[in-house]
């Protein structure tokens, strides 16, 4: 890619949206996007109200911080507020809310949190802070584990004692066949994580074809990318064809980045079971620190409480990560919960569902509720 601009030509949108409408002609298709930032792109660009009406896009579990669930924050907040500790993590998980509160008010109460850029960043907070245990609270799926992984790496090269992660990356695979079994969502294809599959490849993804007959294109996230992505879910299902296609080819290479996956496959272990927020447990879903890193893991090196936490009754995450309500069906939309004031982390990171329809999808459905009336 060159320029921005090539994938934000109208001439080109407009060509695309021409043959999208003349592809679902006739019938009803449902795509989820599982990645949040399509979710954004769609909503910022007005992507929604370009497509026929017979194409609906609904969002799926592709926010990292918006799967985990309450429980974990609590341990989170935990940690940061067990004596001599600094606590270090990414600032939206700063806001993501708890039980007691969210990372920010433990600070206000005395816990010594900060947030960094990456997890080299904590390391050095570490070296900087040889007198304190420093913890890094890792989140993300398989975009944000290589760094986690280097950094691991690099603090046992330098022999580093006061450095501890708690790991809670995710892997995209088991919430989408999770996705594919849930009862009450009937999809007609995805669009499936371009940032993720720039370390996983294409491959995992093809028993969505395989095994459950659904398509699949490892979408880009500017405009057009967009637009072509859905295209090429129509054609493959006009074509009566149904495989796992790469629309974001700039990027994402068939086998991923073999490098990243081995040194993941050196410091991480699956765990056996994880809770996803919206989603229960799921089994192999997350990830440990691996245990020849064993004294690198928070988990190990703390007692930890590990409580679960029930989200709030009016907190409807759970359905919106499931595609199963648009944010603005949820009782607290816009009202109790905004991101100012968020109840839920749907409303907090800024790949969640219901941030992007806050900041870019009420005026448009509002405006789109407007024009129906009058037509």
């Amino acid at each position: 890619m060159r320029f921005v601009d090539e994938f934000r030509d109208p001439a080109a949108a407009r060509a695309l949206v021409k043959s999208i409408t003349e592809l679902a002609a006739g019938g009803e298709f449902k795509f989820m996007e599982v990645c949040g930032g399509h979710t954004h792109t769609i909503y910022r660009h007005g992507i929604e109200h370009l497509l026929p009406h017979e194409v609906e896009l609904v969002h799926g579990p592709g926010c990292p911080v918006c799967v985990i669930p309450m429980g974990r924050v609590d341990d989170a907040m935990w940690l940061a507020e067990q004596p001599g500790v600094i606590f270090t993590t990414f600032g939206d998980m700063m806001r993501v809310p708890g039980s007691r509160g969210n990372l920010i008010e433990a600070n206000a109460r005395g816990a010594d949190v900060r947030f960094v850029y990456s997890p080299l960043d904590a390391l050095k907070v570490a070296i900087d802070n040889p007198d304190r245990q420093v913890v890094f609270f890792a989140v993300g799926f398989e975009t944000t584990a290589p760094s986690t992984a280097v950094t691991l790496v690099r603090a046992r090269a330098l022999g580093v004692k006061n450095f501890s992660v708690f790991c809670n990356h995710v892997t995209i695979v088991p919430p989408i066949k999770a996705i594919l079994e849930s009862p009450d969502l009937r999809l007609s294809g995805f669009l499936g994580p371009g940032h993720v599959s720039t370390v996983v490849g294409i491959r995992p993804y093809r028993f969505v074809p395989e095994v459950y007959g659904k398509p699949m294109v490892v979408a880009g996230f500017e405009p057009l990318d967009i637009l072509a992505s859905v295209h090429m879910l129509l054609q493959q299902i006009r074509e009566g064809r149904c495989e796992v296609e790469n629309q974001y080819t700039r990027v994402v290479r068939p086998e991923g980045n073999t490098q990243a996956l081995k040194l993941m496959s050196e410091t991480f272990e699956l765990r056996p079971h994880f809770e996803w927020r919206g989603l229960g447990f799921i089994s192999q879903s997350a990830l440990k620190v691996h245990r020849d890193y064993a004294e690198f893991d928070a988990e190990l090196k703390y007692d930890m409480p590990g409580i679960r936490v029930a989200d709030p009754k009016a907190c409807q995450c759970g359905e919106v990560l499931k595609g199963v309500i648009k944010p603005w069906e949820c009782k607290v939309f816009g009202t109790a919960c905004t991101p100012e004031t968020p109840i839920g982390t749907c409303m907090v990171s800024p790949e969640g569902a219901c941030a992007a329809y806050y900041n870019f999808g009420r005026l448009h459905r509002e405006t789109a509720l407007v024009l129906g009336q009058r037509g």
